[in-house]
């Protein structure tokens, strides 16, 4: 089994978008598509709506997704080719709780493709590429935190003005391959051949 991780220093890069683009692009692999999302305190991880609970059946969830509309994050996965997709909803902090049971839902998937950033505290993929948006200012401390473990790097191209991070680095991928997006489209075929010669050449038999 070969193991994907699709991360980016902010919500609304184009992480969901280079995700459904590599399903679609790469049929050959048979993927199981999982989405973490973690919510803030007063949400509950059941329904993501407004909650005031702090007990353990609200702190995670995990549905299937059944619709092929493109009407969710998840629902484009399934749309563009995976077999099965997932949705992980965790309080912030808690997504621990929830790993026995994604390790469980994905434990027979041929291939499996990942949203997230937290999810390298707990699993090792093959592949984990971060999307970045030097013009959208915000940096998650998780995408700083495994910013030295990406393999490569999607990167917005330049627009008028200069970036809008502040005391931001990019020396821990420096020397790692970085891939230039006029999005659309998020995916260029450099990245799926990039990401094609990268799995058919590592190892079988990766264990969650």
């Amino acid at each position: 089994m070969s193991l994907i991780v699709i991360g980016g220093h902010s919500r609304s890069v184009g992480k969901t978008s280079v995700v459904a683009g590599l399903i679609s692009a790469l049929p050959e692999f048979h993927w199981t598509a999982l989405k973490i999302t973690q919510y803030g305190h007063g949400v509950c991880s059941a329904n993501g709506a407004a909650c005031d609970c702090a007990t353990g059946d609200h702190s995670w969830a995990i549905s299937e997704e059944a619709s092929r509309k493109g009407d969710s994050d998840t629902s484009r996965f399934l749309a563009a080719g995976a077999e099965r997709v997932w949705w992980v909803r965790t309080e912030q902090g808690r997504l621990a709780e929830a790993m026995p049971s994604v390790r469980e839902k994905l434990a027979h998937a041929q291939n499996v493709i990942v949203e997230s950033n937290s999810i390298l505290k707990f699993l090792r993929p093959d592949l984990y590429l971060t999307v970045l948006d030097p013009w959208t200012i915000d940096f998650k401390d998780s995408a700083r935190e495994f910013l030295d473990r990406a393999d490569a790097a999607i990167v917005h191209a330049p627009n008028n003005g200069g970036p809008a991070w502040e005391n931001v680095s990019l020396k821990p991928i420096s020397g790692k391959p970085f891939f230039r997006i006029t999005p659309p489209p998020y995916v260029t075929p450099e990245i799926v051949e990039f990401i094609r010669e990268t799995l058919m050449a590592a190892p079988e038999g990766k264990s969650l």
